[in-house]
C-alpha cells in the first residue's frame, strides 16, 4: 500500500491518486507498507531512489543499516508491532534526501498513521522531506517514552502486590501459588517488552549522530537543532531504560525468592511431619507384634496407655519445635 503526502498551501496533503508515477513525483514522503512488486517500481519510477526490501532493512550489521549513496540517506531500524499474544519486533526502512523522505514499513503502525494526521494539522510552509524524516523520529522516541512510562506504572503495581503476600496472608499456599505463577508471567511480559523498546532505541541512537554527519550540507539548521535534542532525549530514554531493567531484575529476584520462600515452607512442614511421626509409629510398631510375653497386652488400661504414649510423643516434638521457634 502507498500513502503518499504532498505540501500545499503550506500544509500535508493526502495524495487521493497513487497510481500515477507523474503524481508521486510531487510527493515530500512516500510511506509504503507491505508494498507490492508494482508499487516499488512505481515508487522507484517516480523518485529515482532505490526501494530496500524487508531482507535489507532487517539487517544487524551497521553498515547495512546506515548508507549514503549519491547524497541520499538509507537507514534502517527496529520496530515494535503489537501482536495478539504480545509485542513482536519488525524492522523499517528510511529513504532521506533533501526534498523526498520515503518509509518502508512491513507491518501496520500506530506511530507512523497518528504521526500523519498530526502533521496535517500543523502549517510548514517551507518543510521538505528532511523534516517529515525528523518528526518521525521524535515521533517514535516520544513513543517508547510512552511505552517506558506505562511499565513503570506496570512495575509499581506488581511491586506492590509482590510485597503484599509477606503481609497478606489471605487466600491460602494455592491462592499465592496462582499469583506468584502469573506475576512472573507478567514481568516475563514486561522484560520482552523493555527488550524490544532498548532496540528500537539503540537503532534511532545509531541513526541521528550518523544523519548529523552525513546530511550536515543539506539539512536545514533547525532540523540539526532538532536532532541535537533528539540526541538528549535518546540519551534520557535509554537512562530511564536502565533504571527500569534493574527494577524488573529486582522484581524478578522478590518473587523467585517468595517462591523460595514457599517451598521452604513445603518442605518444613513435610520434614515437621516426618519426625513428629516417628515416635508413634515406633511404639504402634512396638505393640503391634505378635508376642504373647508382652505384659501391656494383659493390663486393663492397656489401650489407653498405648493411645497415651501416641499421644504424648506427637506432643513433645512439637512443643521442642515451638520452643525453639521453628513453627
Amino acid at each position: 500500500m502507498i500513502n503518499a503526502f504532498v505540501y500545499d498551501n503550506a500544509h500535508l496533503q493526502r495524495l487521493s491518486d497513487t497510481s500515477s508515477v507523474d503524481t508521486l513525483r510531487s510527493a515530500s514522503w512516500i510511506d509504503l507498507q507491505n508494498a507490492t512488486t508494482d508499487e516499488i517500481e512505481r515508487v522507484k519510477a517516480a523518485t529515482g531512489l532505490k526501494v530496500p526490501s524487508e531482507a535489507e532493512v532487517s539487517e544487524i550489521e551497521t553498515s547495512s543499516r546506515l548508507a549514503s549513496r549519491d547524497g541520499t540517506l538509507y537507514l534502517s531500524m527496529p520496530m515494535i508491532r503489537f501482536a495478539d499474544d504480545g509485542p513482536r519486533t519488525t524492522s523499517a526502512g528510511f529513504v532521506v534526501s533533501p526534498a523526498l523522505s520515503i518509509s518502508v514499513r512491513f507491518a501496520p503502525s500506530r506511530i507512523f498513521d497518528t504521526y500523519a494526521e498530526h502533521i496535517r494539522c500543523r502549517s510548514a510552509p517551507d518543510a521538505i522531506g528532511a523534516h517529515i524524516f525528523v518528526g518521525l523520529l521524535e515521533a517514535i522516541i516520544d513513543r517508547q517514552a510512552d511505552a517506558l512510562e506505562q511499565v513503570r506504572g506496570d512495575l509499581d503495581s506488581l511491586s506492590h502486590g509482590i510485597f503484599a503476600m509477606g503481609t497478606n496472608q489471605e487466600g491460602g499456599r494455592k491462592a499465592e501459588d496462582a499469583t506468584l505463577r502469573r506475576t512472573l508471567g507478567q514481568l516475563g511480559h514486561i522484560g520482552v517488552l523493555i527488550s524490544h523498546v532498548r532496540d528500537t532505541r539503540v537503532g534511532a541512537a545509531r541513526i541521528v549522530p550518523y544523519v548529523e554527519a552525513m546530511a550536515s550540507e543539506w539539512m536545514p539548521k533547525e532540523l540539526m537543532s532538532r536532532l541535537a535534542i533528539l540526541r538528549l532525549d535518546i540519551a534520557s530514554v535509554s537512562d530511564f531504560d536502565t533504571h527500569l531493567n534493574d527494577k524488573l531484575q529486582f522484581l524478578l529476584d522478590a518473587t523467585l525468592g517468595f517462591i523460595s520462600i514457599a517451598q521452604n515452607n513445603v518442605m518444613k512442614v513435610m520434614a515437621i511431619a516426618s519426625v513428629v511421626g516417628i515416635p508413634p509409629v515406633l511404639i504402634a510398631g512396638i505393640y503391634g507384634m505378635n508376642f504373647k510375653n508382652i505384659p501391656e497386652y494383659d493390663w486393663a488400661y492397656g489401650y489407653i496407655w498405648g493411645w497415651g504414649l501416641i499421644i504424648v510423643t506427637t506432643l513433645i516434638p512439637l512443643g521442642v519445635f515451638r520452643w525453639r521457634k521453628w513453627i
